[in-house]
């Protein structure tokens, strides 16, 4: 006898185990989570892909040393380059120039030699190899177009062991995971959201400790140990601490106030905006103008300037990224904190609204 099967059928215990299996394990905040994870997969291509697939040379700053009668003349011919590469303002000497550029106010120079085929044109690897190559390049064409020459000098070069003075950028990324891994694993451990503002002062104070430690630890690596980078370890150590709590905070207040998600919220801040917009691969100057416009304000953008500036600059210009690193690091510690003691005061609310119901 052939048996036939219609919605009235009973299913298997299989089947309906299996149904209620995938219900179970596909839930609807499953799901949220797991379009939020795709989000942010495509979200780190566009960012990264659009930051540098095609790097290219805008407002420079630049500076042109020549004798007054020609200064202005060469200003203007070289503000008026096509896709505008250089930013050039009169220097009034050699000196000076290189003076600016060991303070970071200019990337280069342009020494322009009245009494001879041969300039000269003064940069710094340390603030990027590949900035003072692209800077190399560009004047190279434009002195053989007048049928000049030029030669390079390195105000503030990278070191040997610093391949295209990446070592800085790698070392703040490094920072920048322990401080948000520390606080995920916080969140993973016990709670996103800390139950009380002790605990969240707890964590925090937790996330200094780890910051201190790693901070000397890259430190060391960076400096007597790989030989990777100059400039004072104690400086090296101060940046990391600071860079590795302000994003630790950072997690941590996204945490306190969306739970979970906050994690990937912090991730989209440092790992997919920051990370590209850093300055690292390529500096600022020839990152597309959104990327530019945002690195500073990001904690990788403000440790790899700062980091830099201890290596090569003599610890020069450093004061916009501290304070910018240490905004995030004070906004991050007001907010969890804040965050907390609403979540407790919610919690108590709560808890008495039924008592008061049954009194």
């Amino acid at each position: 006898m052939t048996q036939t099967t219609g919605p009235d059928t009973p299913r298997s215990p299989s089947e309906g185990s299996a149904l209620s299996e995938l219900k179970d394990a596909v839930t609807p905040r499953a799901t949220l989570l797991v379009i939020g994870v795709i989000a942010l997969q495509l979200l780190f291509i566009a960012s990264y892909v659009g930051a540098l697939h095609h790097p290219k040379a805008q407002d420079i700053p630049f500076g042109v040393v020549a004798p007054q009668a020609v200064s202005g003349q060469a200003v203007e011919s070289l503000g008026k380059l096509p896709g505008s590469p250089l930013d050039p303002r009169a220097v009034a000497s050699e000196a000076a120039a290189r003076e600016q550029i060991e303070n970071r106010d200019i990337d280069g120079a342009l020494v322009i030699n009245p009494a001879g085929p041969t300039d000269t044109l003064l940069v710094a690897s340390g603030g990027g190899r590949v900035l003072a190559t692209a800077l190399e390049n560009l004047t190279t064409v434009l002195e053989a177009s007048q049928r000049r020459t030029v030669r390079t000098v390195d105000v503030a070069a990278a070191s040997a062991t610093d391949f295209n003075g990446l070592s800085s950028f790698y070392l703040v990324v490094g920072w920048c995971v322990g401080g948000y891994l520390c606080a995920s694993i916080l969140a993973i451990s016990a709670g996103a959201r800390p139950a009380n503002p002790r605990r969240a002062a707890i964590r925090l104070v937790t996330m200094a400790g780890v910051a201190i430690i790693g901070g000397l630890g890259g430190a060391l690596i960076v400096g007597p140990i790989l030989n990777a980078l100059p400039g004072s370890v104690a400086a090296l150590w101060g940046l990391g601490a600071l860079i590795t709590f302000a994003v630790g905070a950072a997690t941590l207040a996204l945490q306190g106030l969306f739970g979970v998600v906050g994690i990937g919220l912090a991730i989209l801040l440092i790992v997919i905006a920051g990370n590209p917009s850093a300055g690292g691969a390529f500096p600022w100057p020839l990152l597309p103008p959104f990327w530019r416009a945002i690195g500073p304000a990001l904690p990788p953008g403000a440790g790899t300037w700062a980091a830099r500036s201890i290596a090569y600059f003599h610890g020069n210009a450093m004061t916009s990224a501290l304070l910018t690193l240490g905004a995030w690091a004070l906004g991050g510690i007001i907010v969890t904190l804040a965050a907390a003691t609403l979540r407790r005061n919610r919690t108590a609310a709560r808890t008495a609204a039924p008592a008061e119901a049954t009194g």
